[in-house]
């Protein structure tokens, strides 16, 4: 059987081209890349995007209807524009005031967390039934329980597999101010309870993959102490990925920031690789673990730069990191927002398209 190169990326089995895996909301570059105006011509800008970048797997609007352009930041709403719209509110916890509405709070009791559009997960997680019949209805009930086919890249996501739930929740300040707290322990459980829930939902699906993402860490490095870690995350890490990875999928762990110094913890607890931004070390982690997935390498900063001999420079430095590990995707880690130039995201493209080979 011929695999794609983006299965064998994922199973670290290092195919001669090396794929990409973007995140993209640029619709801008679209119309620089393509030269046909996205807002007036969506699907045609899309389509032949498509033909010349099909690395970028981007999908294909069903119409042509012309869209809004977008009138940029909202101050008053909390938002700032991204791609072709705005992004949802970064104010979180708003209806946490102080530690005491913290330590009221019971999860397990709250149950469905469709009324907190915030916390990203907003869904109803009151027992295994509800996720497991809401993933039916996505899946189809005919597919439920049954493995994907081989080869297959399909994959299931979720946002908050730990840490992001009390942060999302409570809003970073409450978070930080009561994280260690002994009271807290009994918050982080009854989150772990409803996790319990959804990754048993995971094991059960036709998807070959689990994309789990958790902020543990900024640009600097770890937000909490090792030992706080040790505690409240990676024990509930090694349980949930250790559910899926029973059910044959693997795991692979998404992450803003500098990851170096809990990357090992990482792959312990049972991921088979890492996607992060570029403050991460990757040639490190490529030297340590054979052949894991890696992506996030690529800097933004560099393709703003517009400067053709340094972003190909980048791009060899991503391909030296490919040669080390199987499993290395090409990917600009921290994001292609709609205020990257066209230009420098062309020289990354069509340079990466020659260069990022395996011999």
């Amino acid at each position: 059987m011929e695999y794609s190169d983006t299965y064998k990326a994922y199973m670290g089995m290092a195919p001669k081209k090396i794929p990409h895996w973007e995140h993209w909301s640029n619709p801008d570059a679209e119309t620089y890349l393509t030269g046909i105006d996205y807002y007036e011509h969506p699907r045609l800008c899309r389509q032949k995007l498509a033909e010349l970048y099909p690395q970028l797997g981007l999908g294909i609007p069903g119409t042509d209807d012309p869209r809004p352009r977008p009138t940029g930041d909202n101050v008053a709403n909390h938002t700032v524009r991204w791609g072709d719209g705005q992004t949802a509110t970064w104010e979180h916890g708003e209806q946490f005031h102080d530690e005491d509405d913290v330590f009221a709070f019971s999860p397990l009791a709250h149950g469905n967390f469709s009324d907190m559009p915030s916390v990203v997960e907003a869904s109803d997680f009151s027992s295994y039934e509800v996720i497991r019949d809401r993933y039916k209805s996505w899946y189809g009930a005919e597919n439920y329980g049954k493995p994907a086919p081989e080869g297959s890249t399909a994959s299931v996501g979720f946002y908050n597999t730990t840490f992001m739930w009390p942060l999302l929740t409570f809003g970073w300040e409450l978070f930080l101010e009561t994280c260690l707290d002994d009271r807290f322990e009994r918050i982080m459980d009854e989150f772990a309870e409803i996790n319990r829930r959804v990754f048993k939902v995971f094991s059960e699906l036709p998807v070959n993959f689990v994309i789990c993402h958790d902020d543990i860490v900024n640009s600097r490095g770890p937000i909490c102490s090792p030992e706080w870690m040790k505690k409240y995350v990676f024990p509930r890490y090694e349980e949930y990925w250790s559910m899926v990875k029973a059910a044959g999928k693997r795991v692979i762990f998404m992450v803003d920031g500098n990851v170096d110094q809990y990357a090992d913890d990482i792959f312990a607890c049972g991921a088979s690789g890492i996607i992060s931004e570029p403050y991460t070390n990757y040639k490190a982690i490529a030297k340590k673990h054979k052949d894991c997935f890696l992506a996030g390498e690529g800097d933004n900063r560099i393709l703003q730069t517009c400067d053709k001999a340094l972003i190909h420079k980048m791009v060899d430095s991503m391909v030296e990191t490919a040669h080390m590990t199987g499993g290395y995707m090409m990917c600009i880690g921290n994001h292609i927002p709609w205020n990257v130039p066209g230009e420098g995201i062309k020289y990354y493209l069509d340079y990466a398209a020659e260069k990022a080979v395996r011999d």
